[in-house]
């Protein structure tokens, strides 16, 4: 069933999520400033702000953080299948598959909930490690 979803979707649909994921981490930075009460004045030196913050701002600033520590192995992973002619079918069912597990990540570092934190951690590398284990197997 989810599988054929996917079974007629192109490359633009691969340049779109990786385009989704390279913003995921200014989305949180956006929400992390708007909790912690952002003013103008900060900008002076935004990352001291950052560092101050509490509460549900200062989980979305981890969680940006991570974002941008999971974007390498994500786009490298991404690139490499395409590469390998992993099938753009399979590519683009894990590349959603992280991309929402990512958006389940930054949803539950937000609200605290840190086994479904872990989890959604844990199934995003998967995604990854996954292209990359299909890229070895079905590589040229």
């Amino acid at each position: 069933m989810i599988v054929s979803l996917f079974a007629t979707t192109s490359i633009k649909l691969t340049i779109v999520l990786m385009i989704i994921a390279v913003l995921l981490p200014y989305v949180c930075t956006i929400l992390c400033k708007a909790l912690g009460g952002f003013r103008a004045k900060d900008n002076q030196s935004p990352r001291e702000f950052l560092a101050k913050t509490t509460g549900a701002a200062a989980r979305l600033n981890y969680a940006q953080l991570n974002s941008f520590e999971s974007l390498p192995i994500f786009l490298a992973s991404v690139i490499i299948a395409l590469y390998t002619f992993v099938p753009v079918e399979i590519i683009n069912m894990l590349a959603t598959g992280f991309v929402l597990f990512r958006l389940c990540y930054i949803y539950s570092y937000a609200a605290n909930l840190s086994l479904f934190r872990s989890v959604s951690w844990f199934c995003s590398l998967s995604c990854c490690l996954m292209l990359l284990i299909l890229s070895y197997r079905i590589g040229i």
